[in-house]
């Protein structure tokens, strides 16, 4: 056997020892978990909690989602912007038990991109709020569903 093909069997090993161990598991990653707010029952309360105080309409969010989602318990969404200076992008549902549904805190060497699959109760405005450099900005885009996915 040659030597780098050991160095590699070596590491898979190890590798697959720390996995089963659990020292590699995901259990163990931090996630702020913020859930006052992410409790709140309407979408002007939900609002407040995300700190939002004056909201600007912005075409430079953009909300890429299906006009039609045949099922609401999983609805693909991602929101681009091309505001400088992003800290925060959050994505609400106005018509859902919960509203806030999203909250992604980047760095500032992140691209303003994030994407994920949500829930959603009914027919409702997909929102997206962007906080950058202390101000926020919003954009909505309004989603039918066939079949919803959210309980009361």
């Amino acid at each position: 056997m040659s030597i780098k093909r050991r160095i590699i069997l070596k590491g898979t090993l190890v590798g697959g020892a720390a996995v089963t161990s659990g020292l590699l598991n995901p259990r163990f990653a931090f996630a702020a978990w913020p859930e006052n707010t992410f409790n709140k029952t309407n979408l002007n309360d939900a609002m407040d909690s995300l700190g939002v105080t004056d909201l600007s309409i912005t075409n430079d969010i953009t909300i890429n989602a299906p006009d039609l989602a045949e099922h609401g318990a999983l609805v693909p969404v991602s929101i681009t912007s091309s505001i400088p200076g992003i800290d925060k992008i959050s994505i609400l549902v106005d018509k859902n038990p919960q509203p806030l549904v999203a909250t992604f805190e980047l760095s500032n060497k992140c691209r303003g991109y994030v994407s994920t699959r949500i829930k959603m109760k009914s027919e409702s405005n997909i929102i997206a709020v962007v906080q950058a450099g202390g101000r926020y900005y919003s954009n909505r885009k309004v989603v039918n569903v066939a079949i919803g996915g959210c309980d009361e």
